[in-house]
């Protein structure tokens, strides 16, 4: 498994064990690999180490694919990791007689509206070249949960003023994953559950969130009751460009940019039925309860008051 450090990795690997898996993962800095027991076999090395993607690989019946970069300093940083590790990995992969499962993005679907969105298709495709119906593609949509430190910011944002700004399309409609029911249905996957193609998950409403609702839901989990204020769409885009030039000048990318603001303003983060897989899990979790569980532990871990 690569990824394994990050949000949904470490949820996952835990999974895995639980459901008793023998997990292997590809760690780049060996101090990251802080689980505890049940802890996994750690292979030290990255995407573009051959020789630690061979021993990675070695024995599997199935090799999980999560790593990839959310924020980069331009394009060619975003292939390089999210298009060419994938193809790596896939190439290491298909020489032996295991499976594989890339966990894409929902916004691999729609590649145009920014370099993370077109490097992650890329990455699909590329694995689908070398692997072909021994691969099954996993497109989540926004993933929240305990250990998340990008929604965050949207439950600071509930409980910091009594005005709260938010998108101002009431015709948006995301779908929103809750973090372990990814991870269950990534275990199921990687038994029973596995099936070649590409797949989108859904969670507990395909259809989608308004935007209203989850800044709601999020302030009522807060404990909190603001007034929304809907920003209009030149805001969002201003605000990107300039968090996109202040990365610039910092020497470090900024995760909202103008393709980040392409993808918020984008209409359609719903999953239809014709994407899930063929015996979609459930019950998923519905986004109150999970908007509590995560507050509950953003709490516990000090994250928030």
């Amino acid at each position: 498994m690569t990824g394994a450090t990050g949000f949904l990795g470490r949820r996952l690997t835990s999974a895995l064990a639980v459901a008793g898996w023998r997990v292997r993962v590809l760690v780049r800095k060996p101090a990251d690999a802080t689980w505890t027991d049940p802890r996994p076999e750690v292979i030290a090395g990255d995407l573009g180490d051959r020789s630690a993607l061979e021993r990675l690989v070695s024995g599997a019946q199935v090799v999980i694919h999560g790593a990839g970069l959310i924020k980069a300093r331009d394009r060619a940083a975003f292939f390089a990791a999210n298009a060419k590790g994938a193809e790596h990995l896939a190439a290491v992969a298909g020489e032996g007689d295991g499976r594989m499962i890339l966990v894409s993005s929902l916004a691999a679907r729609s590649p145009e509206l920014s370099d993370y969105a077109a490097s992650k298709r890329a990455g699909e495709m590329a694995a689908l070249a070398v692997l072909g119906d021994r691969l099954m593609v996993v497109r989540p949509p926004a993933i929240y949960g305990p250990g998340d430190r990008e929604t965050l910011g949207l439950f600071k944002l509930a409980a910091a003023s009594p005005v709260v700004p938010m998108p101002d399309d009431p015709a948006t409609r995301l779908a929103l994953t809750y973090v372990d029911d990814v991870a269950a249905h990534l275990v199921e996957a990687v038994g029973a559950g596995w099936a070649p193609g590409v797949f989108a998950l859904g969670g507990a409403r395909p259809e989608g969130y308004g935007w209203r609702e989850i800044f709601t839901e999020a302030a009522v989990a807060m404990g909190r009751a603001p007034a929304l204020a809907p920003i209009p769409p030149w805001v969002i885009r201003a605000a990107a460009s300039v968090s996109e030039t202040a990365g610039s000048l910092r020497g470090s990318p900024a995760i909202f940019n103008r393709g980040k603001a392409r993808e918020l303003l984008h209409r359609d983060w719903s999953v239809t039925d014709g994407e899930l897989p063929p015996e979609p899990r459930g019950p998923w979790l519905d986004l109150p309860t999970g908007f509590a569980r995560t507050v509950a532990w953003y709490r516990s871990a000090g994250w928030l008051t």
